[in-house]
């Protein structure tokens, strides 16, 4: 990190008593300091102390003539390689969610156009809390980068998750931040979400699948520094930033916009693609008269098999198997099916709560057998999955 430049905003919690320690590794790495602190911050840590050990001034205020004159909330990112926030509290979270920019911290965040990477720290319960959930998925999606939390005692005295990574941890994180990832140069194409297939203007087929996993993967892949073509049905959560995202609606569709975007070095066909379409569909709504319409129907392409055998096939090619019983049985049999090289499998049976859920349980079926995966938020299988990839492709 020689030579690099942080700007790091300290929030407002207790964990703030890490960042002297944060700056101490950063700058014994070779990295500069820039810190800039909260007023929640300056509760738990003082400007002297972070100041001392960063051999630079703390910024901590918007209103300040001097930095303002040469609009300091644009040239202090400008000038940052990496933008770190350690610890951030919910309500920084929340404020970079929403685009909030009602104090410096908040105001560089919106302001800058370099990777963010965060380091949460906050009670169990509101690590938990839906709103805060939602905030991580929209910044997940927005590409910011996390370390952490770590499960552990609190100063609260709970235990859970929303402790801090440690000072190494971030400093470990922050490496990586700013080295190439191992799939720079890499294309990888990415399914995700339902397809539907219309019956009528009004009407379809389709299935539960929110698209959360697919989404997932393609950040992760991102992260590792791929370009990433992201074909997506109509999907119930949002594509992520800094992708190629293609929309698809049937499973015709999504099997063209794959051909499309083929040459690639991998393929992660996480998409619950129909298996069937409607030949007989109606370009006018269907009334109803008392008789029951007869839907004619036929079988959509296999876009899976399909890529694992055509002429431009990736290097390699990654299918997924949503089951209901005899999971890895069924699943090993549809990787030898259909020709790819791994398949992902999980039992989506009603009472997992995976098909649509935040979490997943998943199989990984190679050549070399069954590899069962504990059940984990499904972007820490993303980026699980995406190693995994990236140790293929090496």
């Amino acid at each position: 990190m020689q030579g690099r430049r942080i700007l790091l905003i300290v929030g407002g919690g207790i964990a703030a008593f890490k960042a002297p320690a944060l700056i101490r590794l950063l700058r014994a790495a070779g990295a500069s300091v820039t810190p800039v602190l909260t007023a929640a911050g300056a509760q738990f840590t003082t400007p002297m102390t972070l100041s001392v050990l960063a051999g630079e001034p703390v910024h901590d205020t918007l209103w300040d003539q001097g930095a303002e004159a040469e609009i300091g909330h644009i040239q202090l990112p400008r000038q940052a390689d990496l933008v770190v926030v350690a610890p951030a509290t919910a309500d920084l979270m929340a404020k970079m969610a929403q685009g909030s920019a009602n104090d410096l911290a908040s105001t560089l965040l919106l302001a800058t156009d370099k990777r963010v990477l965060i380091a949460p720290a906050m009670n169990v319960r509101m690590w938990h809390h839906p709103a805060t959930q939602r905030n991580l998925a929209t910044l997940r999606g927005d590409g910011v980068l996390f370390v952490g939390p770590d499960d552990g005692d609190m100063a609260c005295g709970e235990y859970g998750a929303g402790r801090m990574a440690e000072p190494e941890a971030i400093v470990a994180a922050i490496r990586a931040a700013l080295t190439d990832g191992p799939l720079t140069g890499r294309h990888v194409i990415v399914t995700s979400g339902p397809t539907h297939e219309p019956i009528d203007p009004v009407r379809y087929i389709a299935n539960r699948s929110s698209g959360a996993q697919g989404a997932a993967i393609a950040a992760a892949l991102r992260d590792l520094g791929a370009r990433v073509s992201f074909v997506t049905g109509p999907a119930s959560v949002p594509a992520p930033q800094g992708v190629d995202v293609i929309a698809v609606e049937t499973a015709q569709q999504m099997r063209d916009a794959v051909a499309a975007a083929l040459p690639a070095d991998a393929a992660v066909m996480a998409a619950a693609v129909a298996d069937w379409r409607v030949l007989n569909g109606s370009d006018q709504k269907i009334k109803k008269t008392g008789d029951m319409p007869t839907l004619q129907m036929a079988e959509n392409p296999d876009i899976l098999a399909w890529i694992s055998r055509d002429a431009r096939r990736p290097r390699l090619v990654v299918g997924f198997a949503a089951e209901t019983q005899d999971v890895t049985a069924h699943a090993t049999a549809k990787r030898l099916r259909k020709g790819c090289d791994w398949i992902v499998a999980n039992d989506v049976s009603p009472a997992t709560g995976i098909m649509g859920g935040s979490h997943n349980t998943v199989t990984l079926i190679t050549e070399a057998g069954a590899e069962d995966w504990p059940r984990m938020d499904k972007h820490a299988v993303a980026a699980r999955l995406a190693a995994r990839v990236a140790e293929a492709l090496a």
